[in-house]
């Protein structure tokens, strides 16, 4: 339940996010204190050099670690550590100085020489120190998880400045006379040009905030550099871009391209579009001044435009061209023009600093250095002209719907009262009057009839509830949709058939605004879902579905943008673009996340059985037993109750009232501060109680005074927001932030955003920077959104562009969007109640946003319906491209890869080489069988990647048993430890393997493994014979005064002789038994403790 916490940073952004945002510099912390702990710098150093002392000053509480870290921002990396020193202090509310000598690397404290090639040119380095608690041995602290944080900015010594290394070693004569020679080389540059293709595939633009990021580099030829800057004054640049315009502007103006320097300003150059759909360009003077114009010249809508901007000197002109039909316009300004284009960075489309245009953007060209000849066809991209035709239909469709509906409501020729009589088709079709032939001609031709002949079907047998209103006419898309999902199953001859006649019921719904079947339209246009590939196709529908800012299809784009798959090109900005649209509204979607259409998203996968039993309903023991628990005043069971209903968590439905008197039960027990606070946000918001903000402040109070880090928050936000006490804000906020709260860290750098902090009373976007990252590592969506702005753009000192990393913080919010949970549960519970068909439909669509617990369950569901091989393979190796993909998707492909028939030797080593990447994968990510499959592979000789062998502390001198070894010893430690596992079978079979061996090279040792051979041969001969001998019946024995009797009576009877011999042979046979069974008993001993030896001696090899 403590997610509530998210709720405090949301309503915050919307209240202190609407002031303007300047960069500032990072000011030095010189101590922090909490609690009995202290931190803060003795002394430090204020340049970048090595061998520098840093004293730290510090105090704990009880025994905590402390760090000294340097880290680094270089062009393309952001808070990369090049150094850091840890210790640990046991002494309790001690004042102690530690003592710290920097050891950084050369790259950034020398010269470049000959042992010191590799330079980095850092553009920030800051020392800092952190504290953290040190609990049960564990060292495992960090930066962001640490209680108190202090810092510093170190001042960065210019290359040329910068001392020489002092040699460590001597190189050869002809080494040093190789770097003499070449040390001054002028390198030949690369070939560069400037003509710069800004947009290569087209880009969906909603007419929000949301665009395309370009930056521009310097020219590594010096002669080009050296040109480009003496034209920042005296410019002579060609711009050139299309654009497909679906509606006007929604604001006065919106961007088509536009240029934000480093200070936040717009610069050179600015291309508006206004409402009535003329033209403004702004650009920036030498003499400081912005100055612009408009170009009268109303561009038309479902057209694609040329648009090129010739900027010389002082001179714009402005091109426009459609229907084959140039237009121009021409502005001279009274001083030149000034214009840099690396400085800062340009945006296609909308920022946050104005919206973009509603339609599309096609290829778009930047010539840095002008020319007179534009080469910029649209026929470069051939999709953009099949995305017009596709326009055009369904605008003609609309024109047909509109005049069916008008018709419907008008005429009485579909009503009640005569739907029993035979009606002439012309009269159906055209009416009675004048006017209306004339409206039913134009849109009831028989050729536009036989065109729409399945929408037509469809509007007749809808025309009743059309007429009553009860299917509204936005209501039409989704019924299109189910009616063409609901004829693509069932399944005949394994294989998934869709007709022509369910494309054109999912073309209509696209037309009528449902796209999820735009969506689902570019699904099976790209993946060949039964029906034949067109990539182009699929792109207009992905395009179509981004344009009308759908959800999932944003995600689309992005996903598609950021794999480089299915035909779109890999290009990490136009993803970000999508993902940051789909990310704002994933924001506003978390105020309303208790919202009957919103869930949180449940990682449950399909072939897991102990996924499968997770999901509950009212009905099952386990539900009971809880509720009993709950009902009997136990309280983790009441806020699990809570949390179940609130969230709607394991197949249960939401039910905010019952929720809230869960927690309204476990929190006025006053013994569980989470509890208190949980109960005091409900009441706050007045989600299933009557919302009561005097109430709620005293519940939140209590649950600080009980502990609650996330309360310290709440109050923060209560001061601020309610009672407008900035000051105390600041102060709870500070106190939740160095606690861990991402709530508060957040909020604070709110206040270092808006210039609000009390004691630093100016804006400072470097150390809200900083808290808006730290945050974002424990998860928090608003402030990863603003720490992915920020990187996106790299326009803030000291932090370099990192679009991968905003890209992936940006996916990370979207993939928490509730609505795209509620995809999720539809699909689960579906395929719960036998719908597997319906499931597929849902998980594919889930599947198309890049979400791999939806991916994976699509390639199980391609199994179980038998929907061939390559659906699996597809959506197996979607799900691999993730981040984070589950290890089974990993071992799938692994398992595809390695049982695969190659036809040369050569495919056969690269498949072995996938296969053990897939592998190595799963087992980097905790799989057992992933490392066991690893030891597989190892086995048959192959080599393993670095990467898995450092997870495993493998080192270089390990042989192939040592690095199986200590694999299945990682396993069988993550497998059961009561249960036989394949992994411990194989770790003592090889353990045993390597203990025979070793006993083999003794003499000693050898001979006593060949007695226990011998030894188990006697015991299996002599053990069945001393059975034999237990179960014969024994005869009686003769007693020696009986012998002598018969030995008498022999004389007197000769018959007797006989019986004498018997009686001495039966006294032998008796006599050799006893021999043999003692010499058997002998023989098992002596085996006995032959084994015994044997197995301590192998015991003693094995440990």
């Amino acid at each position: 339940m403590n997610l509530f916490c998210f709720i405090f940073g949301y309503i915050f952004t919307a209240f202190l996010l609407m002031q303007p945002c300047t960069p500032q510099a990072v000011s030095t912390q010189s101590s922090q204190t909490l609690l009995g702990n202290f931190i803060g710098f003795g002394s430090v150093p204020d340049k970048v050099e090595d061998g520098s002392v840093v004293r730290v000053r510090y105090q704990c509480s009880r025994q905590c670690q402390l760090a000294v870290e340097v880290v680094v921002s270089a062009l393309r990396k952001t808070d990369l550590v090049v150094f850091r020193r840890k210790w640990i202090s046991s002494t309790p509310r001690a004042n102690r100085i530690h003592q710290v000598l920097l050891r950084l690397p050369p790259s950034i404290s020398y010269q470049q020489d000959f042992f010191n090639r590799n330079i980095l040119n850092p553009q920030n380095v800051t020392v800092r120190a952190w504290l953290g608690n040190f609990k049960n041995g564990s060292e495992h602290n960090s930066y962001c998880g640490s209680m108190l944080r202090i810092y510093k900015v170190l001042e960065i010594t210019p290359l040329s400045e910068r001392p020489s290394k002092p040699p460590t070693g001597c190189p050869s004569w002809s080494a040093q006379l190789m770097w003499q020679m070449s040390r001054n080389r002028i390198h030949l540059c690369p070939l560069e040009s400037d003509v710069i293709d800004m947009l290569k595939f087209p880009l969906a633009s909603t007419g929000e905030r949301f665009g395309v990021v370009r930056r521009f580099q310097p020219f590594i030829d010096r002669a080009l550099e050296t040109a480009r800057l003496h034209a920042v004054t005296q410019p002579s640049v060609t711009l050139s871009v299309w654009i497909y315009l679906l509606k006007w502007c929604h604001e006065e103006n919106c961007a088509i391209i536009h240029h934000v320097d480093r200070k936040s300003s717009y610069n050179t150059v600015l291309i508006e579009l206004t409402d009535t759909g003329d033209t403004i360009i702004q650009v920036h003077l030498t003499t400081g001044e912005d100055a612009a114009f408009q170009a009268n010249q109303a561009l038309p809508l479902q057209k694609w435009i040329r648009l090129d901007c010739y900027i010389q000197d002082t001179k714009v002109l402005l091109d426009a061209t459609w229907d084959d039909e140039t237009r121009k316009s021409e502005y001279n300004f009274q001083s030149s023009i000034c214009y840099d284009d690396t400085d800062g960075y340009f945006v296609i489309g909308g920022s946050r600093y104005m919206p973009g245009i509603r339609g599309y953007f096609g290829p778009t060209k930047l010539y840095r250095f002008g020319t007179d000849e534009v080469k910029n066809q649209l026929d470069s991209m051939p999709v953009l002209l099949e995305l017009m035709r596709t326009h055009q239909e369904c605008q003609e469709m609309q024109t047909f719907m509109k005049a069916f509906l008008q018709a419907v409501k008008e005429d009485d020729f579909l009503s009640p009262a005569r739907k029993g009589v035979c009606t002439p088709h012309f009269e159906r079709l055209w009416g009675q009057s004048e006017a209306k032939k004339k409206t039913s001609t134009q849109a009831w031709t028989w050729e536009t009839q036989l065109k729409y002949s399945t929408l037509y079907n469809f509007l007749q047998a809808k025309a009743d509830k059309i007429r009553t209103g009860s299917l509204h006419f936005k209501h039409l898309g989704a019924t299109l949709f189910e009616q063409a999902v609901g004829a693509m199953f069932p399944v005949e001859k394994a294989q998934l058939k869709i007709t022509s006649k369910s494309m054109a019921v999912l073309q209509e719904s696209s037309c009528l605004g449902n796209h999820r079947a735009s969506l689902l339209l570019a699904t099976i246009h790209l993946s060949g879902l039964g029906h034949s590939v067109n990539q182009q196709q699929g792109h207009v529908y992905s395009l179509i579905g981004a344009s009308s800012d759908d959800r999932f299809a944003l995600m689309h784009a992005g996903y598609k943008h950021s794999q480089g798959i299915d035909g779109f090109p890999e290009d990490l900005d136009m993803a970000y673009s999508y993902y940051s649209n789909m990310g704002a509204q994933s924001s506003s979607d978390y105020f309303r996340s208790h919202e009957s259409k919103q869930y949180l998203l449940e990682h449950i996968y399909l072939n897991n059985e102990e996924d499968l039993d997770l999901m509950i309903d009212e009905t099952k023991d386990s539900f009971q037993f809880l509720k009993y628990l709950a009902e009997k005043g136990d309280i983790e069971s009441q806020k699990h109750m809570g949390t179940l209903l609130y969230w709607g968590q394991n197949g249960l439905s939401k039910d905010i009232v019952s929720a809230a008197k869960w927690f309204e039960r476990s929190a006025m027990q006053m013994k569980d501060a989470s509890a208190v606070y949980d109960y005091s946000i409900l009441v706050m918001k007045g989600l299933g109680v009557k919302k009561n903000y005097t109430r709620a402040f005293e519940l939140l109070k209590k649950a600080a005074a009980m502990g609650s880090i996330n309360a310290l928050n709440g109050l923060g936000w209560y001061h601020g927001f309610i009672l407008n006490d900035h000051k105390s804000a600041v102060k709870y906020f500070e106190r939740a932030a160095m606690n861990g709260s991402s709530d508060g860290m957040f909020n604070l750098g709110l206040y270092h955003l808006t210039g609000l902090h009390m004691d630093r009373m100016e804006k400072n976007e470097s150390a809200a920077f900083e808290l808006f990252l730290n945050a974002s590592g424990f998860g928090h969506v608003a402030a990863s959104l603003e720490a992915a702005w920020y990187l996106s753009t790299g326009n803030l000192e000291g932090v370099s562009q990192d679009v991968k990393r905003a890209v992936m913080l940006q996916k990370r919010v979207c993939e928490r969007n509730g609505h795209l949970g509620f995809m999720i549960r539809e699909a689960l519970q579906a395929y719960l109640q036998g719908s597997w068909q319906e499931a597929f439909v849902k998980y594919v669509l889930a599947a198309q946003t890049g979400l791999g617990v939806a991916q994976s369950n699509v390639a199980h569901l391609c199994e179980e319906l038998d929907l061939g091989y390559d659906c699996q393979w597809r959506y197996h190796n979607y799900s691999i491209l993730n981040y984070d993909p589950h290890p089974s998707a990993l071992l799938k492909m692994g398992d595809y890869y390695y049982n695969y028939s190659p036809s040369t030797r050569e495919e056969s080593l690269s498949l072995a080489e996938k296969a053990v990447s897939m592998y190595g994968r799963a087992a980097l990510s905790g799989s057992p069988q992933g490392m066991y499959n690893l030891v597989v592979l190892a086995q048959e000789g192959h080599v393993l990647p670095r990467s898995v062998l450092g997870l495993f502390n493998v080192s270089h001198r390990d042989d192939r048993d040592a690095v199986m070894e200590k694999i299945l010893k990682r396993c069988a430690d993550l497998e059961e430890e009561e249960t036989l596992t394949p992994c411990s079978l194989a770790l003592l079979g090889l353990q045993m393997g390597k203990a025979l061996r070793r006993m083999s090279q003794s003499g000693a040792q050898l001979l006593l493994g060949y007695a226990s051979l011998l030894s188990v041969l006697v015991v299996a001969v002599f053990l069945p014979l001393q059975s034999r001998f237990e179960n014969r019946p024994r005869r009686p024995r003769t007693s020696a005064g009986s012998q002598d009797g018969a030995n008498t009576n022999t004389e007197q009877d000769g018959s007797m002789g006989a019986t004498s011999r018997a009686a001495g042979n039966l006294w032998l046979t008796m006599n050799g038994e006893s021999w043999l069974w003692q010499t058997s008993d002998l023989a098992v001993t002596l085996s006995g403790v032959c084994l015994c030896a044997f197995w301590t001696t192998l015991l003693y090899h094995l440990l």
